[in-house]
């Protein structure tokens, strides 16, 4: 590494030592004068010597030479001013700010830098992450090791559906319809897989369920009916489509089939509560969001609660997904992440009512 950065040094400083001689050569050529003050000066000299050899009248030559000398002015007015050669000391100044630039550079690369450090490819770093234990990799992280399994497994769509999960986690959701689609050409009956690809359309929407989630989201119900993300998501098109009957009919029956204390339960409960323009009701006890996070897996809901944080990070313009967060915050019990949006949000959304109202109702109904 530190091979490289010295060869690099050299050549800039070479470069920066052909361009500063061509321009020295440039300044040291003779200057140049406008060719219109040549010829007037030579005229006005053939007038002078005209008269001298008797070849003009007195009147006519006192005429001939106040018109030479009247043009003669009029074109040094107008010819631009003798550009003078770079004085030798701007020359060694100029060589020597660029001779010192890459030393500089290489010396607070020495200084800042690790330029005993040996380089880690990709690769490499991945098979560490895949060695490591899963629960101290980010949603990047992950989604690198996933990709490398999905490669050694070319027929299994299993690692393509976690894929792109985790690249949803990681904001990358354009990648993750590629990975899901993949999965989905592997086993197309799966309503999983198609339930998921609706998710990275809303996702790379910021959250709107535009037509392609839509169609996904059919798709999934098609497979199976019962879907609880299809169902939810087509609820939330309803909604914003102004369509707030069939939107509570689906929310509802959903509410109905999820077991009490369930997180899910709870942020669905507060969507409906904030749709209808109440307060949410009240969150589980501890004892139900424990026994819910026992059943659901308390690593995909820190997985699912930090994905909607790093998406809101990264594209902040959504009320309903801080609405969403400040719950969820609420519900595991991070009030410190809770406030934290929640002032976020406030600042954000400090001119809208109806949001702020909503924000309250979330951490109302997650306490």
């Amino acid at each position: 590494m530190i091979t490289f950065w010295v060869i690099a040094a050299l050549m800039a400083a070479a470069a920066s030592a052909a361009i500063l001689r061509a321009a020295a050569s440039g300044g040291r050529a003779p200057v140049t004068q406008d060719t219109s003050l040549t010829l007037h000066k030579r005229e006005l000299a053939e007038v002078e010597a005209l008269a001298e050899r008797g070849m003009l009248a007195e009147g006519e030559h006192a005429t001939l030479r106040a018109e030479a000398a009247r043009r003669l002015l009029a074109a040094a007015d107008q010819a631009p001013p003798p550009t003078a050669p770079p004085r030798p000391g701007d020359r060694r100044l100029a060589l020597g700010i660029a001779a010192a630039a890459p030393l500089l550079a290489l010396g607070a690369y020495f200084l800042v830098g690790a330029p005993g450090y040996s380089d880690q490819p990709f690769l490499a770093r991945a098979a560490a992450w895949r060695a490591a234990d899963p629960r101290t990799l980010g949603p990047a992280q992950m989604a690198a090791v996933l990709e490398i399994i999905a490669r050694e497994r070319p027929g299994d769509p299993e690692p393509l559906r976690a894929l792109g999960l985790a690249q949803i986690a990681a904001g990358e959701a354009v990648e993750a319809q590629t990975a899901l689609r993949r999965a989905i050409t592997l086993a197309p009956g799966r309503a999983d897989l198609w339930a998921t690809l609706g998710e990275a359309f809303a996702t790379e929407s910021d959250g709107v369920v535009g037509a392609d989630a839509q169609a996904a989201f059919r798709e999934a119900l098609k497979r199976d009916p019962g879907n609880l993300p299809a169902r939810y998501y087509l609820g939330r098109a309803a909604l914003a489509a102004g369509d707030k009957p069939a939107a509570f009919a689906l929310w509802r029956a959903i509410l109905a089939e999820l077991p009490a204390g369930d997180p899910r339960a709870v942020a669905l409960a507060g969507d409906i509560a904030a749709a209808e323009g109440r307060a949410a009701p009240s969150g589980p006890t501890a004892a139900q969001v424990a026994a819910a996070q026992g059943a659901v897996g308390p690593e995909q809901i820190r997985a699912m609660v930090e994905g909607l944080a790093q998406r809101l990070a990264a594209n902040p313009d959504d009320p309903e997904g801080w609405v969403r967060l400040v719950r969820a915050y609420g519900v595991t019990g991070d009030a410190a992440k809770r406030d934290a949006a929640l002032k976020t949000a406030r600042a954000r959304y400090a001119t809208q009512p109806e949001i702020l109202r909503a924000l309250d109702a979330a951490v109302e109904g997650s306490r």
